[in-house]
């Protein structure tokens, strides 16, 4: 605990202050607001990809990198109990409002993924879409989770699938052929097209990663776009058309075990 920041949080939290200030605190009841849980860019329902229990009510939760907390918002209304974490102060100022504005509120904590200020064996669940899990360090954070977890406690995340990082251009929309060497792959820097600095692994080294850690693998679900799916306003760096043909996200579930 209380290593130095890595260079990446400053970076990066700065991209989503901006993004904030651009566009997120304008969607952000609405995301809260939603009716049922979605996944990523295509907002694929959680009925659909049953990634999470059945049943959360009673779950204590961790969200790392929980941006304006929608997630955690909807998990809530389920009845978790959920603590969001991020980095960013604009994002969670973000939240706070929308806990104003519907009354649903849990803890925030401002901290980055790869140290967390919450005890040992804090959660049922650990979750992060979008956010330690390309944000933070996978080779920090994952431990980080697993520190938090609770024996047989989930830890389920969702990142840019690795063939979608492969098929991205240093600037510009991925294509239809490999961009980026496979092995090394770890941190990927795209200030140059306007964005921060993001962590993507091949999946054999995810898989040594978490057994590493004390979790053992129980799913990997590659996310499809649905037939209507149009490329969305903001996210357009992948193409609706590409992400129907090949997965643009994936969701890794696993258990903590024992020991």
């Amino acid at each position: 605990m209380n290593s130095p920041e890595p260079d990446s949080v400053a970076i990066n939290r700065e991209v989503w202050t901006r993004s904030n200030a651009e566009w997120g605190d304008a969607h952000a009841l609405e995301t809260w607001q939603a009716d049922e849980m979605s996944w990523g860019t295509w907002g694929v329902p959680e009925s659909q990809v049953h990634a999470l229990p059945d049943d959360v009510a009673g779950l204590d939760v961790v969200e790392l990198g929980c941006g304006v907390a929608y997630f955690s918002a909807w998990l809530a209304r389920r009845g978790a109990r959920p603590v969001g974490v991020d980095p960013t102060p604009a994002q969670l100022a973000s939240a706070r409002r929308c806990m104003a504005e519907t009354g649903i509120e849990f803890p925030l904590v401002e901290a980055y993924g790869e140290e967390v200020p919450l005890p040992d064996a804090s959660a049922d669940l650990v979750l992060s879409e979008y956010g330690a899990s390309i944000w933070a360090d996978p080779y920090r954070w994952i431990p980080e989770a697993a520190r938090l977890a609770r024996d047989g406690g989930l830890l389920v995340f969702l990142r840019n699938s690795t063939l979608a990082i492969l098929c991205s251009p240093d600037v510009g929309a991925i294509g239809d052929r490999l961009m980026r060497p496979q092995f090394g792959m770890h941190r990927v820097d795209w200030r140059e097209d306007g964005g921060g600095i993001e962590f993507h692994l091949a999946h054999g080294d995810w898989v040594r990663l978490l057994r590493a850690n004390g979790f053992e693998i129980l799913d990997l679900i590659e996310l499809q776009a649905p037939a209507g799916a149009v490329t969305h306003e903001h996210y357009d760096f992948v193409a609706a058309e590409w992400a129907k043909q090949w997965p643009s996200e994936e969701i890794w579930v696993a258990r903590k075990v024992a020991r």
